[in-house]
């Protein structure tokens, strides 16, 4: 039987796996980005479309971050 451990450690990997090929994918999020960043006029199709890609961009930062860190808090416990 799998411990909570080892559940941090699995779950944690699997996330973390999921995370880095998402940021590998998707370019980071606007708000991350230096320099000139994309934009468009408020309201048109170009603007959704920015906008689920910087939230992909978040969902990928959020699972390898995460990810990681459920694997470090399976590994001290």
């Amino acid at each position: 039987m799998l411990e909570g451990a080892d559940w941090c450690l699995i779950l944690g990997l699997g996330a973390a796996w999921l995370g880095a090929q998402i940021v590998w994918v998707a370019p980071l999020p606007r708000q991350l980005r230096r320099g000139e960043v994309p934009t468009a006029e408020k309201g048109s199709a170009a603007a959704f479309q920015l906008f689920w890609i910087d939230q992909y961009g978040w969902i990928g930062l959020t699972l390898l971050v995460g990810g990681l860190a459920a694997f470090v808090a399976g590994v001290l416990q």
